[in-house]
């Protein structure tokens, strides 16, 4: 096999790679929005939930950097898709399983969408090719 040959097959359509970055973006975006209303929530939350909220409110501000690291490196950035996946699946599954607690369900619903969109994302920027020893170079 060729170079070319190793280059076409580990490369990804410049269309999916613009839509699959796209969707990593409004990810992240929509991830900022959270943590702007998280400020706002914390703002006026009791002082027994002030430390909660804190957390809650970096939590975004951490996923929406990840979100945004992907968006600008989908194949440089072993790991991450697959962290944020399982992260967040793991809130869509506590969501339903906890039921009728405040915020839960639509917070699971809201993390569905998102699953959805990353996964979309990890597909169309073929993010699995980040594990690839020849996409992963650190000084790109």
């Amino acid at each position: 096999m060729t170079t070319a040959t190793a280059l076409r097959t580990d490369t990804t359509a410049p269309s999916a790679d613009r839509i699959g970055r796209g969707l990593a973006a409004v990810a992240a975006l929509a991830t900022l929005g959270a943590f702007v209303n998280g400020v706002l929530l914390t703002l006026d939350a009791p002082d027994d939930r002030l430390f909660i909220e804190g957390w809650r409110v970096s939590s975004f501000a951490i996923f929406a950097g990840l979100f945004a690291l992907l968006a600008i490196r989908p194949r440089q950035s072993a790991g991450v898709w697959e962290i944020l996946l399982a992260g967040k699946t793991a809130l869509v599954v506590f969501g339903l399983a906890i039921g009728d607690v405040a915020e839960a369900r639509l917070s699971a619903f809201i993390d569905i969408g998102l699953v959805a969109v990353v996964a979309a994302a990890y597909v169309l920027c073929r993010g699995w090719l980040a594990w690839r020893t020849a996409t992963t170079n650190p000084t790109r």
